[in-house]
């Protein structure tokens, strides 16, 4: 039962990041048409941009998300692709906490990162 709840969230998580990415990758298109029209603020990987961006809540919480759901969509996969391998039991264990533990601080560190950038006053 808990592999199967475990690969629901796994299918969940990438149609999660379809739609975030493609609002993402969407965005970024965007503005670079919405600026050759001379609607746009210009290029939308220049630093400047990125920060103004990044100051807002909305892409905040984006990033956040988008962390979030592919850290486990990944994480999920390879472990996956470890207990393939017909190990131990308690290697399995082993493995499946040494990969929710660094999931688990990246996902602290990679949220740290976006909320403080999201605080900085001026680029």
């Amino acid at each position: 039962m808990r592999e199967s709840r475990l690969w629901f969230w796994h299918i969940l998580s990438a149609v999660v990041i379809l739609v975030l990415l493609g609002l993402h990758m969407g965005t970024m298109h965007l503005s670079e048409l919405l600026h050759m029209a001379g609607i746009g603020s210009g290029e939308p990987v220049d630093s400047s941009q990125v920060f103004r961006r990044s100051q807002q809540a909305v892409y905040m919480i984006t990033y956040i998300l988008l962390l979030g759901t592919g850290l486990f969509h990944g994480l999920y996969g390879l472990r996956s692709i470890f207990f393939e391998l017909s190990l131990s039991r308690s290697l399995e264990k082993l493995i499946g906490g040494v990969i929710a533990i660094a999931g688990i601080a990246l996902f602290l560190y990679g949220s740290y990162v976006a909320v403080i950038v999201f605080q900085i006053n001026g680029v």
